[in-house]
């Protein structure tokens, strides 16, 4: 079979399901007719019992526009989701507190982080006159702060660790689908989306700070070296050994904190056996996509009060994008993917390019399954 018929036969397919049984072909001659027909139905006046019927048979000639237009039927949720206004309704009210009470520490946690600057002049020092004690003391006296603001942030992973499960418990929880979750609970949708944007804002400074790394690596071989000379050692009530362990583990990623996500999300689903996979998976997808129908969509768009919220609302669908691509068994990038990938990215490319070369680079760099095999060619070309 030629891509000329087997275009036609997807075609025949989807139209028989909207259509319940009836197969038709259709021309492009055929296609305008439609097309201006329903430009009438629009103003046609709906208080009528005759208008309502012509408006439900829009709906439905909506949907097979759609197909005869080669869209897809499953276009995603078509709900305004308020980021800037979202209050908690009494069923939401018990999780949003627990979760609310991380999350009014996270923007001190990236200030601090954005304020890290670190203590390499005296690493530096310190290590090019190794038998100048002086030098020594002063190098340890500086890292062990800053040391203890790594432990903080650490533990800040751990608490977000916990409510995110919350979180999750409360979007997946069945009976209700993703998509009224998220449009019933808009509060702690807003929450999740305030996880996700931490995470990628936290990540991007770290990745941009070796200072980091090389501050705890000089901590960790002076600790050892004081333990070997039975030196005491004031700096290590802040961090044992084992705490020093797990710190060295998070801090090695190169995106800590969605690694602390996605392990999370992966827990939260082995945790919850009677759960299906797709409670979760699906949830995620349904964020990724609201995200991406209130950012192309003027009326939505115009709903914004601040331009910040469009920012917001980008690093937001690329957090749970990138999210999903580690959690989910193939990926965001495969074709039976949830994600309107192509749509997302180009979502992306509409914006100005300095406010989302980040954002881009996050895709290309911080996915898993970008690069399989499965992955079109199209998308790979459209975050070269």
């Amino acid at each position: 079979m030629g891509e000329g018929e087997e275009e036609k036969r997807t075609k025949q397919v989807t139209f028989f399901s909207v259509l319940h049984g009836v197969k038709i072909r259709i021309n492009e001659e055929k296609l305008l007719l439609l097309e201006q027909i329903l430009i009438l139905v629009r103003e046609l006046c709906v208080n009528s019992v005759t208008g309502r019927r012509l408006v439900y048979w829009y709906l439905n000639m909506g949907n097979l526009l759609k197909v005869l237009t080669c869209t897809d039927l499953e276009q995603g949720p078509n709900f305004f989701l308020d980021f800037e206004n979202a209050q908690p309704t009494e069923a939401e009210r018990e999780v949003f507190n627990q979760v609310n009470v991380v999350l009014k520490d996270a923007e001190g946690i990236l200030d601090d982080l954005q304020s890290y600057r670190g203590a390499g002049h005296e690493i530096r020092e310190a290590i090019q006159h190794p038998n100048d004690e002086n030098l020594q003391e002063k190098a340890w006296s500086a890292v062990c702060p800053l040391v203890g603001k790594l432990k903080k942030f650490y533990e800040f992973s751990q608490r977000l660790e916990a409510a995110l499960h919350g979180l999750l418990g409360a979007l997946t929880s069945t009976p209700h689908s993703p998509t009224q979750h998220l449009e019933r609970e808009q509060a702690l949708a807003k929450q999740f989306a305030e996880i996700l944007h931490f995470t990628l804002r936290f990540d991007e400074l770290k990745m941009t700070n070796p200072a980091i790394q090389n501050d705890f690596s000089y901590y960790r071989r002076t600790l050892s070296r004081m333990r070997i000379n039975n030196v005491p050692a004031e700096g290590e009530n802040e961090v044992n050994n084992e705490l020093a362990n797990r710190m060295s583990l998070f801090y090695a990623e190169a995106t800590p904190m969605l690694k602390t996500l996605s392990d999370a999300t992966t827990k939260f689903v082995s945790d919850n056996k009677s759960l299906p996979i797709e409670n979760t998976t699906d949830c995620l997808s349904t964020m990724a996509s609201v995200c991406r129908v209130m950012l192309e969509t003027p009326e939505y768009r115009s709903r914004f009060a601040s331009e910040e919220t469009v920012s917001f609302c980008l690093r937001v669908m690329v957090g749970v994008i990138i999210l999903y691509d580690h959690v989910h068994p193939v990926g965001a990038f495969a074709k039976t993917s949830k994600i309107d990938m192509k749509g997302c990215i180009k979502v992306l490319k509409d914006q100005p390019p300095n406010s989302v070369e980040g954002l881009l680079n996050a895709l290309r760099y911080t996915t898993k399954h970008l690069n399989d095999e499965t992955t079109s060619k199209q998308i790979k070309t459209m975050l070269q």
